[in-house]
């Protein structure tokens, strides 16, 4: 029985979800909501900005290891980068100009909802952080979000947020329909509604061009000099190991195949360019011809614990 038929949501879970009302606060999680603080932060005291989504692959842990491998002269670049996930590099560098994109058009809704309308994105997600994550209020806000509630509007933002802060390790999986279809998680207490956080990514988002596209638009878009940053699917390690279906279609080796022609059509063309991808022959051989560096990652997600650890990558650079 497929996951999106055995977890129905009943009609009294649709019906509650969302309705409570919530004092403005700067963190909402499924705590009481007396232990929440009843007003934002001052703006000297906003966090720096950092993703707001859990991603796979996300960048967060590894930037120590990325940053001295960029390029002499990065912080004047422009900012490109096509498969922009958790957005762990971009809000690193903070870099006031910026080209994000990704194939998948509700994950580029919830950055341009973030950088356009973040107090319409937190008025949607207070109620739906204050129902909590019991399973039945999960599958019914995933319900609702399937069949297409909130489309274009500060709600399908603020439910895609709720359901990637308590779905099973941060997934982001769709079927062949397109339906978001990964479980519920089993977390006691996550933050699902960070006012401050949500804020501080909106005004490092203010400047950034934002769009659904693919990698292949690139040729079309960057420039000589500028900063294109490439972190695609991973090709698998293994063939338990791969997760590639962040969208309907999946990511095969015609399609790394793919991205290669186009870093090096950028390359001919001036641009700065480094690329992240699995440490594995297919991917060595594909870019032999450019300098590659190796570097250690956590591999966490794996249905069983012991496959789960420290795995080495690639970042592969067109300049030393």
């Amino acid at each position: 029985m497929s996951d999106s038929v055995a977890h129905m949501a009943t009609p009294a879970a649709l019906a509650r979800i969302p309705l409570k009302k919530v004092p403005v606060g700067s963190v909402v999680s499924t705590r009481p909501l007396r232990d929440a603080p009843l007003q934002d932060a001052p703006l000297r005291d906003a966090p720096k900005p950092s993703p707001f989504i859990k991603w796979v692959g996300g960048k967060g842990r590894l930037m120590g290891q990325l940053e001295p491998l960029m390029p002499p002269g990065v912080e004047r670049m422009r900012h490109v980068e096509p498969f922009v996930g958790g957005g762990a590099m971009f809000f690193a560098r903070q870099p006031e100009r910026a080209v994000l994109s990704d194939i998948n058009p509700d994950l580029v809704h919830v950055y341009q909802s973030i950088r356009d309308d973040v107090q319409g994105v937190i008025t949607a997600l207070a109620p739906l952080a204050a129902a909590g994550n019991e399973p039945d209020t999960y599958y019914a806000v995933r319900e609702r979000y399937n069949a297409g509630e909130g489309r274009a509007k500060p709600l399908r933002a603020a439910m895609f947020i709720y359901l990637n802060k308590t779905c099973f390790n941060g997934l982001h999986r769709v079927n062949q329909r397109g339906q978001f279809n990964v479980p519920a998680g089993r977390y006691k207490n996550p933050t699902i509604l960070d006012h401050a956080g949500l804020r501080a990514a909106s005004r490092a988002l203010a400047g950034a061009d934002i769009r659904v596209a693919g990698f292949e638009e690139l040729l079309g878009t960057a420039r000589p000099g500028d900063f294109v940053y490439f972190d695609p699917p991973y090709e698998p390690v293994s063939t338990t190991a791969s997760f590639t279906g962040y969208a309907r279609d999946g990511f095969s080796q015609e399609d790394q195949t793919r991205l290669r022609d186009v870093f090096r059509e950028l390359h001919r063309r001036g641009a700065k360019l480094m690329l992240s991808n699995s440490d594995v022959p297919f991917i060595r051989e594909l870019y032999r011809d450019f300098h590659i560096s190796t570097i250690e990652a956590a591999r966490a997600i794996n249905s069983n614990g012991a496959g789960r650890g420290k795995i080495s990558e690639v970042v592969v650079r067109n300049y030393a």
